[in-house]
């Protein structure tokens, strides 16, 4: 008898709402439910799915369970037909299993795996980033154990080593795969250098991730040689970086200092950037001190220091002024005589003839040359100041009359530069540092002021000197954020410039008759040094004396302490350091000693005294000295006083 089911098609399971009987309802034949995917009972022939099919089956009633296995076994058989026939018992249980690693394998698998977070983000900067690339990537690291590259693969030598230790050494027996390159190279050479290939000495065939071809090679090359040949800014960073991630330790230290001097205000901000991103902290140092040691030359760049933030500005600024050891020099100008530049001394003073630094050396008690003046810097004339450790020399007398060119000398590297001149020509003048800027004070028959900007590399006009007042080769100080000028052709006249109000005030005039000879601004006082007494007197006449000003108080104190130099009278200038004055001139250096006052605003005492013997031998040379204050790199100090280090602190 035929079934009344049609084919393709299966009876709904007994619905409860019809009854326990199960019997059909009287008013027409069963819906059939067609079979399609939606029904779970058509199957695609996969073997996981007979489970699932027998389920469904169990809960079919047992009049219809014919239909599910008929289409459950010509599902599976049609699966069957195409997968092919079964293998055979013997040749499924020949098939490789897969292996599961060794405890000494899983651990060189972790040992290769990145352990810090600057290899884990070089890791991730390295990943593909294309499915051609990531398909690439997963062919290089199927892994293929320790084989034997074939006659057909290039191998690339190993370097060459030493002519006594080539011989020791023999032939490479190591092949190291990098980048879809494999390059030669010997297992003890990189062992005795490298904790990352002592661990894996054992392989013959060492995959390297991490580092590319070119800076492995120059890795390669210093593990044999010991010399980093071939490091350029360009490639510094790849090379400290694979030298870390290969802990090659020496190698890195070697990148480093063979890129120093190749780098410029040009390629230092790329390289910065390049070490920060890597955290690579010797290359970023070595970025930072070019920086400091060329502090204006970046100053002066917007694309490069306006790339840095406020925190490493001050940083650069701070390591300069910490560097090295504030030591005590002076300027050997020409002689004042025959200011006119006609005149024979004005001639030899323009020429620049003995013009020169000197530095004085504690430990020897001389001084010794260190730099001459700049060829077409005036030698007499000129003003001199320190600004950011950076000496500039600006105006002065030249054959044709007043100059207005502007000269700087970096201790850092020991080299002079041009600035932008000024904007008027002027001679005798005074140069000053405030606030991060240059002034430039007086000249003769000048009444102008003009301030320099050195990150602007410019000069602008401020507030002129008070009408009447020219101030011709003056003595000036900085003391508490301003500005005094006194002597020369103002007398005892006392003037103060305050930056903020950009003006000039009349201070109470004071001192003695003598001339000034040097104005220097010390612990909240002025101090005015004087030579010669008034005329007539005889026990006054040639001596150096030494009266004070409090600023704040607006009040001159009389001092009593006076040094007599031997021998005729001879022009002195002055520099403050370390808490003392330093008084120069031909007939030697006498160190003055301020009184330690309880209060700054009491005065006590004579306000100081000299030291009795000078500090050391005259220096002999013609004209005057300008004392002032630099700190030199410790390379640059053949007699080391390690009492004149005056700031040991290292930079925080």
């Amino acid at each position: 008898m035929e079934s009344s089911a049609a084919p393709g098609g299966l009876h709904p399971a007994d619905d409860p709402a019809r009854g326990a009987s199960g019997q059909q309802d009287a008013a027409g034949p069963p819906a059939q439910t067609p079979c399609g995917l939606g029904a779970s009972l058509c199957f695609a022939a996969a073997e996981d799915e007979a489970p699932r099919a027998r389920a469904v089956a169990s809960a079919t009633p047992p009049s219809r369970r014919g239909v599910v296995d008929t289409q459950r076994e010509l599902g599976a058989g049609a699966a069957r037909a195409e997968e092919g026939p079964e293998a055979p018992e013997e040749e499924r249980a020949s098939r490789p299993e897969e292996r599961t690693p060794s405890p000494e394998e899983a651990s060189a698998s972790r040992a290769e795996s990145p352990s810090s977070p600057e290899e884990a983000s070089a890791s991730r900067a390295e990943s593909p980033s294309s499915p051609e690339e990531a398909s690439a990537s997963r062919a290089e690291l199927e892994p293929r154990g320790e084989e034997t590259p074939s006659p057909e693969e290039e191998l690339e030598p190993a370097p060459p080593a030493a002519p006594g230790l080539a011989l020791a050494l023999g032939e490479p027996d190591l092949v190291l795969e990098v980048a879809g390159r494999r390059l030669r190279a010997h297992k003890a050479v990189l062992a005795a250098r490298s904790d990352y290939f002592r661990a894996r000495a054992s392989r013959d065939v060492l995959r390297v991730r991490g580092v590319g071809p070119a800076a492995l090679r120059l890795l390669l090359a210093d593990a044999y040689g010991g010399r980093m040949a071939g490091v350029r800014p360009d490639n510094v960073a790849e090379v400290v970086a694979g030298a870390r991630r290969l802990q090659l330790p020496g190698a890195a230290r070697r990148a480093t200092e063979a890129v120093a001097p190749q780098l410029s205000p040009d390629n230092c901000a790329a390289v910065l950037g390049a070490a920060k991103r890597r955290r690579l902290a010797e290359l970023r140092d070595a970025a930072y001190r070019f920086m400091s040691d060329h502090y204006l030359e970046v100053l002066r760049r917007p694309a490069v220091f306006g790339r840095l933030s406020g925190a490493e500005r001050e940083l650069l600024l701070r390591r300069r002024l910490r560097a090295g050891r504030a030591c005590l020099l002076a300027a050997a100008l020409a002689p004042a005589a025959g200011a006119r530049a006609g005149g024979a001394a004005g001639a030899a003073g323009a020429r620049g003839e003995a013009a020169a630094l000197y530095r004085f050396c504690a430990a020897a008690g001389a001084w010794r040359a260190l730099a001459p003046l700049p060829e077409g810097a005036p030698a007499r004339g000129c003003g001199l100041a320190v600004l950011h450790n950076y000496l500039f020399v600006a105006g002065g007398v030249a054959p044709a009359g007043p100059s207005d060119r502007v000269f700087c000398y970096n201790p850092a590297t020991g080299r002079w530069s041009a600035a932008r001149p000024l904007r008027q020509a002027r001679s005798q003048l005074r140069l000053l540092a405030l606030d991060g800027h240059l002034y430039a004070v007086g000249g003769e028959c000048q009444l102008g002021v003009e301030r320099y900007d050195p990150r602007a590399d410019r000069w602008a006009a401020v507030a002129p000197l008070p009408r009447g007042a020219f101030a011709v080769d003056p003595a000036a100080a900085v003391c508490n954020g301003e500005l005094y000028v006194s002597g020369g052709s103002l007398f005892g006249r006392l003037l103060k410039y305050d930056p903020r109000r950009d003006e000039w005030q009349e201070c109470p005039g004071g001192g003695g008759r003598g001339r000034a000879a040097g104005l220097v601004g010390l612990g909240g006082f002025l101090y005015r040094f004087e030579l010669g007494g008034a005329r007539g007197d005889a026990q006054g006449a040639g001596a150096l004396s030494v009266c004070r000003y409090h600023c704040a108080a607006r009040r001159w104190s009389p001092g009593t302490a006076r040094l007599r130099p031997p021998g005729p009278p001879r022009p002195f200038r002055c520099a403050a350091l370390d808490g003392a004055v330093y008084c120069v001139s031909r007939a030697g250096t006498w160190r003055f000693v301020p009184a330690a006052d309880g209060e700054p605003g009491q005065d006590a005492g004579p306000g100081g005294h000299f030291e009795p013997e000078p500090l050391g031998a005259p220096l002999d040379v013609r004209g005057v000295l300008v004392p002032f204050v630099l700190r030199l790199p410790d390379s640059s100090d053949p007699d080391p006083d390690p009492d004149r280090d005056l700031d040991p602190q290292a930079e925080a």
